[in-house]
């Protein structure tokens, strides 16, 4: 069975198309790993952008929305897989069990909720899986000064510390998750 990547990302574009070239590129780059992209199943923005990406390079991808979700993030049936669940608590929660590890790209409120609740999930030792930011334009440099700040403020103990990797570029993080993956006994 392939490996899952689960990426987060907005559902639109932002205002620097780097983001939307990381986006193009992840996807790619999931495809030619041998692994399966699963996303949050919409076809806009960021999302709509890798989903397309993986497909176009012979990738699998599993999209996962919520039915209130479908009209307004425009799910489409293109992607492999296309699961409809009833609310947000079973999105997460089946991405999570779907996948092998965790992508951040650019987005919203939404996109940080999922990164910091695998962050958190991390740092209680709930799972191992690889959390990476991709630190696309430096998009998420004031979270990791936020996460530094709460440990140097002694509310991020070192033994629970909030464990993630950092890709300032696309192209390093196939090697980023292989490591890791290797490291904790999931080979690709």
């Amino acid at each position: 069975m392939k490996l899952g990547v689960c990426v987060y990302c907005g559902s639109s574009e932002g205002t620097d198309s780097r983001y939307a070239e990381a986006a193009d590129q992840l996807g790619a780059a999931i495809a030619h790993m041998g692994a399966r992209l699963v996303f949050g199943g919409g076809g806009r923005g960021l999302m709509g952008r890798v989903a397309r990406a993986a497909m176009a390079a012979g990738g699998e991808v599993t999209g996962i929305i919520p039915s209130f979700l479908q009209d307004r993030e425009e799910a489409t049936h293109e992607w492999s897989e296309l699961v409809v669940v009833d609310n947000m608590h079973q999105r997460k929660q089946l991405m999570f069990e779907r996948s092998d590890a965790f992508v951040a790209l650019p987005g919203g409120v939404g996109t940080l909720e999922e990164l910091v609740e695998q962050l958190t999930w991390v740092q209680l030792e709930r799972h191992r899986k690889p959390v990476v930011i991709a630190d696309i334009a430096g998009f998420w440099r004031p979270l990791m000064s936020l996460i530094a700040h709460m440990r140097m403020a002694g509310f991020i103990r070192e033994e629970f510390d909030a464990h993630y990797l950092v890709a300032e570029k696309i192209a390093d993080l196939p090697d980023i998750l292989t490591k890791a993956w290797e490291r904790a006994a999931m080979r690709p």
